[in-house]
């Protein structure tokens, strides 16, 4: 695939996104799955205690917090971000030169 710097830029962007994405439903995969297997057995378990609720609540944390960074990454943190902070210090570094 013959591309020029630019459109190689965008590729190489365009594929980190995806790579993100891909890591995002594998996660959410993986949650459902485990989550399931933990109700079940909370099911078959005689005690009256849901103890599946907290690994579903805090994993659950986890993995919406990986959602925002995939599905919001404009935002804090960002490639863009990171950018800006960069020039940020080093404008502020040449004023005090």
């Amino acid at each position: 695939m013959d591309l020029s710097p630019n459109e190689q830029e965008e590729y190489h962007t365009a594929k980190k996104r995806v790579m993100l994405l891909k890591s995002f439903y594998i996660h959410a995969f993986v949650y459902f799955m485990v989550n399931i297997f933990l109700f079940i057995v909370d099911m078959l378990d005689d005690s009256s205690n849901f103890w599946f609720f907290w690994p579903l609540l805090g994993w659950g944390i986890g993995l919406a917090a990986h959602g925002l960074t995939v599905f919001f990454s404009g935002g804090l943190f960002s490639k863009d971000w990171e950018d800006r902070k960069i020039r940020e210090y080093m404008e502020k570094d040449n004023r005090k030169r």
